[in-house]
């Protein structure tokens, strides 16, 4: 399934774009991959790809949100655009911001918007607000890094343009009269964003405007959405996202497949409907045993060590919950965005092995109290006539006594 929509996506992308972007995806040259005008339409086509198949597994979603180009698939998935004309309306955005002038800067920022708001200046505006003290700036390289010197917490973003800010304005009516074309219909699923999804001026100010990504997530929590799902190549928007049920569906450092049923499995836990059948088929079943199980374990018991200070960091560590953990280490949810998938596998790893570890063993000899010479009852001791005036066979002969038949 997720090869065929993929496939799909492409060859409507393909007509848009100067070269295949199957090409570009899975080619060897990442710099190329990396331009605004293919990373694009790759995000967009993983995310509607990565839709479609849990859509096959029947996990649908309720209401849709999404990030800067994300809610572009957002819109589509809930059939604002037709596939067409959202290739049409990504391939375009990325083409026109490609040929602008390179230059510019964003920044992201551990303060809140009320903080970063008086500073901006001409030529600076706030790209995006991802949390309560989470915001990225954006626009001409040095206002940009004038304010944010005056931050203790400022990383800057490693991308071609300054995206969502004024540098942006210079295409704004070239993308407007190719958003003109296409044809918006009302969403069959609630999108939530900061405006009418189906106006076409949307758009065009979309790529200029705020990304206020916390209030979406707000908005939907608000609706009484419990479980949070990121289509995408990594789980970068859950750590901004805090509620009971986060779920990336692919990792940067795990494998796909193992990525995407892990996903599955903890959203079937926290009581989202998943059609296993349509994932591992409808092979025969085997019959459970009616009576209880009485709970007995044969299994080595893994070692462990620390206090329950340690248990607690560590379990932290393990679900990958930043908001646990950054209240344990009174620290930012933002500063653990990079280090704790890192510091989870690790963890994973290690345990693994200690697991492997607690299962070897040694053979070791103990000798035993002597016991009494002679034993009560009867004895016949068989021994080999090769091994007849062996020590050992004479020492055992002799503590059974003098009674003991010998073969």
């Amino acid at each position: 399934v997720f090869a065929e929509a993929l496939d799909t996506v492409f060859a409507h992308l393909d007509v848009e774009l100067d070269r295949p972007l199957r090409e570009v995806v899975f080619g060897d040259d990442a710099d190329l991959l990396d331009r605004t005008e293919f990373a694009q339409p790759a995000l967009f086509a993983l995310g509607v790809a990565l839709a479609r198949l849990l859509d096959s597994w029947g996990v649908r979603p309720d209401r849709v949100a999404g990030h800067s180009i994300g809610e572009i698939a957002a819109a589509h998935v809930a059939g604002v655009l037709s596939l067409a004309d959202a290739c049409r309306l990504v391939a375009a955005r990325g083409r026109l911001m490609q040929a602008l002038p390179a230059g510019g800067a964003m920044v992201s920022l551990v303060a809140s918007e009320d903080e970063v708001t008086p500073l901006l200046g001409d030529g600076v505006a706030i790209a995006a607000v991802n949390g309560p003290r989470a915001v990225v700036i954006s626009g001409a390289e040095g206002p940009v890094l004038d304010i944010a010197e005056k931050f203790e917490k400022a990383k800057r973003l490693n991308v071609s343009h300054a995206f969502h800010s004024p540098l942006m304005d210079p295409m704004l009516a070239g993308f407007r009269a190719v958003v003109a074309e296409l044809e918006f219909a009302e969403p069959s699923v609630p999108v939530v964003a900061s405006g009418d999804v189906t106006s076409p001026e949307y758009w065009v100010a979309h790529v200029r405007d705020t990304v206020r990504f916390a209030d979406h997530v707000a908005a939907l929590a608000a609706d009484g959405v419990s479980a949070f799902v990121e289509l995408g190549p990594d789980g970068v928007l859950s750590a901004m996202v805090e509620a009971d049920v986060v779920v990336p569906v692919l990792r940067r450092d795990r494998e796909e497949p193992a990525a995407l049923v892990s996903a599955l499995a903890k959203l079937h836990v926290s009581g989202v409907d998943v059609a296993w059948a349509r994932l591992f088929g409808r092979g025969p079943r085997a019959a459970v045993a009616p009576y209880a199980f009485q709970h007995e374990r044969f299994w080595p018991e893994p070692l462990t060590g620390g206090g329950a200070a340690d248990a607690g960091f560590w379990a932290a560590v393990e679900q990958e919950d930043f908001g646990d953990l950054a209240a344990q280490l009174d620290v930012d949810r933002d500063a653990l965005g990079a280090v704790l998938p890192a510091l989870s596998s690790w963890r994973r790893a290690r345990d693994e092995q200690s697991l492997v570890d607690g299962w070897t063993y040694r053979v070791s000899w103990k000798p035993l109290p002597a016991g009494p010479a002679g034993s009560d009852g009867t004895w016949l001791l068989v021994v080999p006539a090769a091994h007849d005036d062996d020590p050992w066979v004479t020492a055992v002969a002799g503590a059974l006594g003098p009674a003991v038949p010998r073969l």
